[in-house]
């Protein structure tokens, strides 16, 4: 592939789309229905675009295509510029009037925080006229859709491994607790161990979520499978009414299980924390809305004394 083969005019910005959304959905039937253009439209176009490239970007199968090497590596390319051009429209946008324009914000099932909420809810006063659009997805495919362009940055609890093309920048550190409902016998006791917790009904975190590795963790630390009896839900305000409804006991952010007063923490101690950060895309230039939400995230975080790798200062509001 040399650089005249793209640069003479054959390739179009519909050759990308194509590619961007053929990986993301496999299936070239999928793709021209998400593209609201007909199968054949979508094969000839693809046809297209390998013979300006001189390469295969494709494996056909019977249920579908798998990129190759080669098609993973162009999809990123591809990504990458229409990322660019979404940017540049909403720079001109935002540019032209500072207080318009949108900004698309990601976050995993359960990840919109209460520090991200109370940001929009401040940005939005200050620029009535900028739109704040909150996706939740699943955190490998934030990584896809910020990489895309669709997503102007990640407000949330991300992993500790990093892409290279993703910058995350901390916010707080927040622990994460053992709750129960206030008459609920464990939380009675002086202390509890830990193998008498896996033995009680939980509520877990779903597999979507990013709390949930670390959950996988905890018990394998010690050397225990997951509770058997289980829910596993990807909303902290279901766990908590879960907790409130029956003799459950589920792991909740300290801010959301310290401030009901149905619910008690449990006596045991745990070594899992909630990492608040937010992600962008490594060496792209973020839209004046999207600078203001996370200059606004970084203000609140300060005047909570939610400092990157400190714990929040939560207290007990009661005695259970």
């Amino acid at each position: 592939m040399d650089q005249p083969r793209l640069l003479d005019g054959r390739l179009k910005l519909r050759h990308l789309v194509l590619v961007d959304v053929l990986t993301t959905h496999g299936s070239v039937i999928a793709a021209a229905a998400a593209l609201h253009i007909t199968q054949p439209v979508a094969t000839r176009t693809l046809r297209d675009l390998e013979a300006i490239l001189g390469v295969s970007l494709y494996e056909r199968g019977p249920r579908g295509v798998t990129p190759t090497l080669i098609g993973e590596t162009f999809t990123r390319h591809a990504r990458a510029v229409l990322a660019q051009l979404t940017q540049a429209g909403r720079h001109v946008t935002e540019l032209a009037d500072a207080h318009r324009g949108t900004v698309v914000v990601g976050t995993d099932p359960g990840g919109a925080n209460e520090l991200l909420l109370r940001a929009i809810a401040r940005l939005k006063v200050e620029r009535p006229q900028l739109s704040v659009v909150i996706r939740e997805n699943a955190p490998e495919a934030l990584s896809v859709e910020l990489g895309a362009g669709r997503l102007d940055l990640i407000v949330g609890r991300r992993g500790l491994t990093v892409n290279e093309s993703e910058t995350q920048t901390p916010l707080y550190t927040e622990p994460v607790g053992v709750f129960a409902r206030a008459g609920h016998p464990l939380a009675l006791r002086p202390a509890v161990s830990f193998a008498e917790l896996q033995t009680q009904p939980w509520v877990i975190p779903g597999v979507e979520t990013g709390l949930r590795r670390d959950v996988e963790h905890l018990f394998a630390r010690h050397g225990m499978p997951l509770p058997e009896n289980r829910i596993e839900v990807t909303s902290p305000l279901a766990v908590r009414q879960l907790l409130h409804d029956a003799d459950l006991v589920g792991l909740l952010p300290a801010s959301v299980g310290y401030d009901d007063p149905g619910l008690c923490p449990l006596p045991i101690g745990l070594s899992v924390k909630n990492a608040i950060t937010v992600t962008t895309a490594t060496g792209r230039t973020a839209s004046p809305g999207a600078e203001a939400l996370i200059t606004t995230l970084r203000e609140l975080a300060v005047e909570q004394c939610h400092l990157p790798d400190a714990l929040p200062r939560v207290t007990p509001s009661r005695a259970c």
